[in-house]
């Protein structure tokens, strides 16, 4: 006679939880309701691969320390924002990661940008895409504290692996030219291969201006916009609207 406790406890111990969970259920219905064999091993192998899907969903969501817990359903879509549910749907399967196309998104301060990069980014683990949320500010701290470790060909390679990386707030700050040198390195290691988010308080019309060098000015352009999908949400500060609210 089988032993459902041996048989569950094995399957524990073999790592199949989504399996186990679905057979321990099982073992509760009635004689009657029970599935065949073939409809068992069915149930079971849906149930574990959707188990494993979640946890990596979780380690991909864990890994890419995302600024919001944002959905791409929640994303404030209206004509006042100049954002509509058609633009961002047309992006939402991710396939713009398998073309290594960019998303770049502007607009004033509050409007959603960063919201809306996280969201892109919460659906691309949630699709099987690695992602690396960097603020531009901490981008600029980690090549700076690369440099000194002896670390930096290490780092630049690891942004470089990502399928998916958003750097948000460009422009804020001025770049010196370590900063430069290393982001466009960053786009070149990418360029046809990787996909970059990017959001800024700027019109794409002054990131030449703000890099502030022609030639490296050109280089980093050329990169970013040549297949680039451009979102430039207008519109009051969401922030500030919902604090007056409270």
């Amino acid at each position: 006679m089988i032993n459902t406790d041996q048989t569950l406890e094995k399957l524990q111990q073999l790592k199949l939880l989504g399996m186990a969970q679905a057979y321990e259920t099982m073992l509760t219905l009635p004689a009657h309701e029970l599935p065949t064999i073939h409809e068992l091993m069915a149930r079971l192998a849906e149930a574990e691969q959707l188990s494993r899907t979640q946890q990596r969903t979780q380690l991909y969501l864990k890994l890419s320390n995302l600024r919001y817990d944002a959905v791409l359903e929640q994303v404030q879509c209206s004509p006042q924002r100049n954002l509509t549910r058609d633009q961002i749907l047309s992006l939402a399967d991710c396939t713009f990661l398998q073309r290594a196309e960019n998303i770049l998104i502007t607009g004033p301060t509050g409007c959603g940008k960063s919201y809306l990069a996280c969201a892109f980014g919460r659906q691309a683990c949630t699709l099987g895409y690695k992602t690396l949320y960097l603020g531009m500010n901490r981008f600029a701290e980690k090549l700076a504290l690369a440099k000194i470790e002896g670390s930096y060909i290490k780092l630049l390679n690891h942004i470089e692996k990502q399928p998916l990386i958003i750097i948000d707030d460009f422009g804020l700050t001025p770049l010196d030219n370590q900063v430069r040198i290393a982001f466009l390195q960053v786009l070149e290691d990418r360029y046809g291969k990787r996909s970059t988010i990017i959001t800024s308080q700027l019109p794409v019309s002054k990131w030449h201006q703000y890099i502030n060098e022609p030639t490296l000015a050109d280089a980093i352009m050329d990169r970013l916009s040549g297949s680039a999908h451009r979102f430039e949400i207008k519109g009051e500060s969401l922030r500030r609207k919902t604090l007056e609210k409270n």
